[in-house]
């Protein structure tokens, strides 16, 4: 014998709706966990969860009066929940339904004076034309930028940057050559040859 197969959500939701419908009662949850197995077929481990997905989409009311929490829902609210949802769902479908319409004038709009014509395909290619002449231009305005005099007056603050670091450091390996020479007694050509100092090392004009 095959498994018998559970009950889907949906199902689950639509059976126990029906227990609301029929009895036209209040529950506590442990008034439903013991009915809606027995007369539903909803196992009572997933009653919590079925009730609490009806409450948060607003099928089932709830109200907690001291320790417990009561639960109902009557055919007239479902009806004009459906009604409102009916409402909404109609609206949205107008208002699409606007939009297309608007849209299909628009293109239509749009396509007028837009036929191929010998003088619209001479402009075309003429538009073509000057856009690969600008794209040229601007290739050759590249090639010369280097001539550009703001770009060499840039240039020439850099080395003038360049050449006040390169003699700081200069500086810097004269006064440690000197210190060495006074502290450890080196001659000048033994720290240039350890230290890799050219001889003509110096500062730049």
């Amino acid at each position: 014998m095959s498994k018998k197969k559970g009950l889907s959500a949906e199902e689950k939701r639509t059976r126990m709706m029906e227990i609301f419908f029929e009895t036209k009662d209040v529950f506590q949850l442990k008034d439903l966990e013991k009915t809606a197995p027995k007369e539903k077929g909803i196992t009572a481990m997933s009653v919590k969860e079925v009730l609490q997905s009806l409450v948060d989409d607003g099928m089932v009311d709830c109200e907690r009066i001291g320790t417990s929490n009561y639960y109902w829902a009557f055919p007239s609210k479902a009806l004009h929940a459906r009604k409102r949802k009916l409402e909404v769902l109609e609206s949205q479908v107008s208002e699409g339904s606007q939009k297309q319409a608007n849209l299909q004038k628009s293109i239509e709009k749009v396509k007028i004076g837009r036929h191929e014509t010998e003088e619209r395909t001479m402009l075309a290619r003429e538009l073509s034309s000057l856009r690969d002449q600008r794209e040229k231009l601007k290739a050759e305005v590249e090639k010369y930028k280097d001539c550009d005099p703001q770009v060499v007056e840039e240039i020439r603050q850099a080395n003038k940057i360049a050449k006040e670091a390169a003699n700081r450091w200069t500086d810097n390996i004269f006064a440690i050559k000197s210190w060495a020479k006074r502290k450890f007694g080196f001659e000048e050509n033994k720290i240039d040859k350890t230290f890799g100092i050219p001889e003509d090392f110096d500062y730049i004009d």
